[in-house]
Order: C-alpha cells, then structure tokens, then sequence
C-alpha cells in the first residue's frame, strides 16, 4: 500500500513527444500498460514513424521479433521494458520499477512518447485524487476498502462496454495478482452468456457479484436485469471523477489496484507477487530452472 500511495507523480522517465505516427505493443508485463493506451494510439504495429514496444524480461524473444519487424518495415523502434535482476536492459530506452506500479510507468512513459502530454498529467491529477481518498488512514468512506469488503468471500464477475473491455482484463489481472483471488471476465456478447449461465444450476450465483466496469451501456443496463434476478449482487465501478479515454482508464487500473490491496488484506495474506508467480517469472526469463517446490508454494 505504500508503494501504491507513493505511485502518483512518480513517473521520472523522458516526456519528449517522438515522431509520428505511432505503434504501441505490449507482451509480457507490457500488455496491460498497452491496452490502456487504445484510446490514444489506434494502431499496434506502424511501418512508420515509432513503434513503440512495452515488455517484460519474461517477453523477450517476442518483444525483439516485434522489434525486427518493425525495424525492417521502416520505423524508428523504441522499447520500455520493466526491471529483472540479472537481465540486460541495453536494449531498452526507458526502465520501469518492478511490480504491479510497471503498469503506471510503461502507460505514461508511451503517453508522453505518443504526443499525448495533456493526458498523460491529467491521469497524474486523477491517482493523486484517488490516493487521498484511498490511502490506509482513511477509514470512513474509502471507496476502495469498501468496495473490497463487499467482494470479501464472493467471486467478482467482470463486465465493460466493448470500447472498455480492456478493463475486464486488467481488472482480472489485479484481483488475481494482488488480491489473490479469481474473478470471471466476460468480453465478448456478454447477453449471450448471462442469459444461460445460472439456468441450469441457480445456486451457482450465491456469492457472486457483477462489476460494471466503467460507464454502463443500454447493453450493460439489459444485463444488470438479467444478473439482478441470478447473482447476489450487481455494482457499476464508474471513472474516476467522470473521466474518460485514457486518463479515465488509468485511474480506473489504480482503483482497482487499491481494491485489490485492501481485498488482499481483508483475507489476512500478502499482497505481493505470489513465490509461484516469482519462480515462473525467472523460468520465462531465462533464469534458474524452477524448483518443483517453489512453483507448489
């Protein structure tokens, strides 16, 4: 929680906006920071002007395929990567912390690159708003405590408007990662799925609870009636002081990384990257073969 306190305005890498027009591609640790940018960059690959790649030690070979290819199509290839012990960064342009913050950097770092500064400092007002009201010593009233006590013991289910079904994802990520608990996502024609999951076996919907992720659609209103008469209960998690595009998204990720933390708490274990997570991490990397007791933990 204190590296979540400390995350706004923590952003220390270059802001010069690079030439035009951009790519943005994430693999490994990179797809989350990535996703977020699709309001911005509307393009993955580019033959011209910047591809810009966001990757994690564990992506390597994909990330340098990707690099190949964009080098050989006739754009400039600018990759930001996240911190590995033991791992070379030559390649890199930009080094972000470690961690679940990774996300935060990699997203601002290819914000400012993508000549999109404006947005990128509004994000920054957003998370500091968010962690004054979501910081450990406020006890009344903090959205993110109260929303993980109300996924205590229950499985989330995941919904967003198709332009924000990136947050499913990064919301999933989050609960699993920090929160250390499953959630279900559902992505594409959600009607197609809500309508026929519970009839078969209606007990399958005690403790579960829907999060409308973002802002609710005439789609999203249909499954709210669909799910009020199935689950236990459905709760709209809206942007962050109305928000919208990429700083919305942003401050949407950090929310949900305050919810997952306290969520994490509440069921009395650590918040941290799991020992299994670490070790696979390492084997991904190219580091030491895992040990099977390591991966078990």
């Amino acid at each position: 929680m204190t590296e979540l306190l400390n995350l706004p305005a923590s952003y220390q890498g270059p802001t010069r906006p690079l030439a035009a027009p951009y790519g943005v591609l994430g693999v490994g640790a990179g797809v989350l920071a990535a996703a977020l940018l699709d309001t911005l960059v509307d393009r993955r690959l580019t033959r011209e002007g910047t591809q810009l790649i966001l990757e994690s030690a564990d992506a390597g070979p994909a990330a340098r395929d990707y690099a190949g290819l964009a080098e050989v199509s006739g754009a400039a290839v600018v990759r930001a990567g996240v911190q590995a012990e033991g791992m070379s960064t030559r390649d890199l342009n930009f080094l972000a912390p470690a961690g679940v913050g990774a996300t935060y950097h990699l997203a601002q770092f290819a914000a400012y690159a993508s000549s999109h500064a404006e947005e990128a400092q509004r994000a920054e007002t957003l998370l500091s708003d968010l962690a004054a009201k979501c910081a450990p010593d406020i006890a009344d009233g903090n959205p993110a405590r109260d929303l993980a006590w109300t996924l205590w013991q229950r499985t989330p289910l995941l919904l967003a408007a198709p332009e924000d079904t990136a947050l499913v994802h990064i919301w999933q990520h989050l609960l699993a990662r920090v929160g250390k608990v499953l959630s279900i996502a559902f992505e594409l024609e959600p009607l197609y799925l809500l309508t026929g999951a519970f009839e078969a076996q209606h007990e399958k919907g005690d403790s579960k609870v829907a999060l409308i992720l973002g802002d609710e659609t005439p789609e999203l209103t249909l499954a709210r009636e669909v799910l009020e008469t199935r689950i236990d209960e459905v709760i709209q998690v809206p942007f962050p002081d109305g928000a919208d595009g990429y700083p919305g998204a942003l401050a949407l990720w950090y929310f949900g990384a305050w919810v997952a933390a306290y969520l994490a708490e509440r069921q009395g274990v650590s918040a941290e990257d799991s020992p299994a997570l670490r070790e696979v991490l390492k084997v991904l990397s190219g580091g030491e073969a895992a040990q099977e007791s390591g991966l078990d933990a």
